[in-house]
């Protein structure tokens, strides 16, 4: 089961850890982060959770279907469908399906007095 991690951290730190992986050659854990906790929780919402949800493990299924299984409308749902798929969370099959390719998630990320 493939497990991509969320977390928080500077876009510098996110850089340095792309700078590190790329310099060892070995291919490192999925992850996926953001600059801010205010942006991740603007990206990842209730509903794009929901979303994420009923697709793990789901394999790859059309735009409606995903709006079939949350009990949503297709447009909604296509708006949530583009952000994850920005965000990298989502991916697209060749015959233009919609995938999560993760078995789980895993959010790491702490706040702190400033």
């Amino acid at each position: 089961m493939k497990t991509v991690t969320i977390d928080v951290q500077p876009l510098t730190d996110t850089l340095g850890d792309f700078t590190q992986t790329w310099k060892s050659g070995k291919a490192s854990a999925p992850r996926i982060s953001f600059e801010s906790p205010e942006l991740m929780f603007k990206v990842l919402s209730g509903k794009r959770w929901e979303l994420l949800n009923v697709m793990t493990g789901a394999g790859a299924m059309s735009i409606r279907e995903a709006a079939r299984r949350v009990e949503r409308d297709v447009k909604a749902v296509h708006g949530d469908v583009t952000a994850l798929l920005n965000a990298g969370l989502l991916s697209k099959t060749d015959d233009g399906m919609i995938v999560f390719p993760f078995g789980a998630i895993h959010v790491d990320f702490m706040l702190k007095a400033a």
